[in-house]
């Protein structure tokens, strides 16, 4: 089976459940940083890169669900929370459009693992998605496409040229797709319409 090395921060209370995520992972021989508390990882993510990050939360400076969506905005890696059981459907309804997979605690050792994995293959993904060439024949399609999309929200909400450029930019953040994507949704929403 095909393994990539990935750095990995753990933020969790010192206990069992710190030690079970490195006794679990410690086959795969990836760099492994355990922290104690947000502030510590704030530091640790400043001075060093990691791939990966597991939060346990709570943790004692803040509970994790803003730092989480923080990190992974700045710093595009795979993050997985965890959160006690009552709290699951709550803090997921949270994360899930920004990416950041959550488990409830407690919670077995096959599904860390599987989640793990699916994070390393999400990751690898993006990476890929990243050093792909960019076509200029597509390129060309993209900027047509937004092109089109501002062209509608001109006409249809009386934006100027920068006010719909702005909300097609602040929509793909959001959203966290691409300008092409955003100006595809905003045409098929008023062909829809018509």
């Amino acid at each position: 089976m095909k393994e990539k090395v990935n750095s990995l921060l753990i933020v969790a209370r010192k206990n069992s459940f710190s030690d079970t995520i490195i006794h679990l992972l410690k086959d795969k021989n990836d760099p492994i940083k355990v922290v104690e508390s947000i502030s510590e990882a704030r530091r640790e993510l400043i001075d060093n890169d990691y791939d990966l990050m597991i939060i346990s939360s709570p943790l004692p400076d803040e509970f994790g669900i803003n730092f989480a969506i923080d990190s992974e905005y700045k710093y595009k890696m795979g993050i997985l929370l965890f959160v006690k059981n009552e709290l699951y459907n709550e803090v997921y309804d949270k994360t899930y459009d920004y990416g950041i997979l959550t488990l409830p605690r407690p919670t077995s050792s096959q599904i860390i693992i599987q989640s793990m994995k699916l994070l390393e293959a999400s990751l690898s993904r993006e990476r890929m998605r990243e050093t792909k060439p960019i076509d200029i024949k597509d390129r060309l399609e993209e900027i047509k496409l937004i092109n089109n999309a501002k062209l509608l929200l001109i006409k249809n909400l009386h934006m100027s040229e920068d006010e719909a450029h702005k909300h097609i930019e602040k929509r793909a953040m959001f959203i966290r797709k691409t300008k092409a994507y955003v100006a595809q949704e905003i045409i098929s929403n008023y062909k829809r319409a018509k």
